[in-house]
């Protein structure tokens, strides 16, 4: 099936990518990220009721196109921050560069930032204390942290309670069980779900799609990886979305467009952003 098939039939009401990286999808595709290419990016996904998307910065570099690429188009937003297997390097300086583009109006968060034990690429004590200064610098600024955890969830969690989270928190690319879901959800986390919820082998990441509140869920490409079942392996984007979205709206219970509905107000919430 092709991709243009699979995700032919568009949603009836308006949702937003929560989680995407457009500079890199401009990469994978071995083409200029400028803003033409946002563009055809965009309107593919406004065709299929995606309205919005929030490019995320995995370096100090990328995140400085994202804002500018958010400042650029009106449908797109940024966060800001250093993944955690980007973080050699990053010295005070780096930091400050965060902090100047974390307090630009289109940020929406700090993120994506935390834990990543699967690579085997940097630190963990380092990652540790990088994550602590990205939340230290989504309460300085005041926007939301937008969290990468991967193979590190007891971590992650820990951290947020020594610190203090944030006042709002997303998960990004959720992977935990139906209990971290529950722990999260109580905690007043937010949970973005990925292409993986549609995927054969991830019962347990529907099971806790299923038991997640409606209000503390947001539905993501992260782009250009993680597309949804059927066409897993290939290049995701934002006019993809709606197929995740229908595999959440199967795995946790609602209908498409409630969900949808529930998401768009979520991102208003947590993002401040409205769709248009």
């Amino acid at each position: 099936m092709s991709e243009r098939a699979a995700a032919a039939e568009p949603l009836t009401t308006p949702v937003l990518d929560a989680h995407a990286h457009l500079d890199a999808m401009a990469l994978r595709s071995e083409v200029a990220a400028d803003a033409a290419f946002v563009a055809g990016v965009m309107a593919e996904a406004r065709a299929v009721g995606v309205h919005a998307a929030v490019t995320v910065g995995d370096t100090v570099a990328s995140s400085r196109w994202c804002v500018a690429a958010a400042g650029e188009h009106p449908d797109v937003y940024a966060a800001v921050a250093v993944h955690p297997t980007e973080i050699a390097g990053l010295d005070d300086a780096g930091y400050a560069e965060l902090e100047r583009l974390a307090r630009d109006p289109r940020v929406v968060a700090v993120g994506e930032t935390g834990l990543d034990y699967y690579w085997d690429r940097t630190d963990p004590a380092e990652q540790q204390e990088h994550f602590r200064r990205h939340i230290a610098l989504a309460k300085q600024v005041g926007k939301a942290l937008m969290i990468h955890d991967r193979d590190a969830h007891d971590d992650v969690l820990r951290i947020l309670r020594e610190e203090g989270a944030p006042e709002r928190v997303v998960f990004h690319a959720f992977s935990g069980d139906a209990a971290m879901a529950r722990e999260c959800a109580a905690a007043g986390y937010v949970l973005s779900f990925p292409g993986v919820v549609t995927f054969k082998n991830a019962p347990a990441l529907r099971e806790a799609a299923a038991v997640t509140p409606i209000e503390h869920l947001l539905v993501e490409t992260d782009a250009p990886f993680l597309a949804p079942h059927p066409l897993r392996g290939r290049p995701n984007a934002p006019r993809l979305l709606p197929l995740t979205v229908r595999g959440l709206a199967a795995a946790a219970g609602h209908d498409v467009d409630a969900l949808c509905a529930a998401v768009t107000a979520t991102a208003r919430r947590v993002f401040g952003i409205v769709l248009t």
